[in-house]
């Protein structure tokens, strides 16, 4: 027996569809990353980016355990001295909840050259509409 390696024109992705109201930041950025890398996928090839697109709906409900709303810390440098800028979890989600989904979604994909073009294929809106009804997104429960 030989083993399964798959060729980048074998790829065929689908698009799902995941309310992240339903499950906590950590939890919700595990199933994306998931769908991300296709390692659901029987023909999941560590080498090949053959992971599906993931709309993210309802990003502004996005729960949490315990005190991290107020601790967890996000912090990004303008490159200049004294550039630093600290955002707690919630004034992220205030100003901007994509990114405190994303950059969940970031930490749990691995660090190689195939990251940058599996993030680019996650879609986040912060209502319950999306631009995404004419791909017929399977919902993930």
């Amino acid at each position: 027996m030989k083993t399964y390696s798959q060729k980048s024109a074998e790829i065929k992705r689908e698009w799902w569809l995941i309310d992240a109201s339903s499950l906590p930041l950590g939890k919700l950025a595990v199933v994306i990353a998931d769908k991300l890398m296709g390692k659901s996928k029987v023909t999941y090839t560590p080498h090949i980016d053959n992971g599906d697109y993931v709309v993210v709906i309802n990003a502004k409900n996005i729960k949490v355990t315990g005190d991290k709303m107020t601790k967890k810390m996000y912090y990004r440098h303008s490159g200049f001295p004294g550039g630093l800028t600290e955002l707690k979890l919630e004034e992220v989600i205030e100003k901007n909840p994509a990114v405190a989904i994303r950059e969940a979604v970031k930490g749990m994909l691995p660090k190689n050259k195939l990251a940058a073009e599996r993030l680019g294929r996650l879609r986040v809106f912060d209502g319950m509409e999306h631009d995404h009804t004419a791909q017929q997104p399977k919902e993930i429960k």
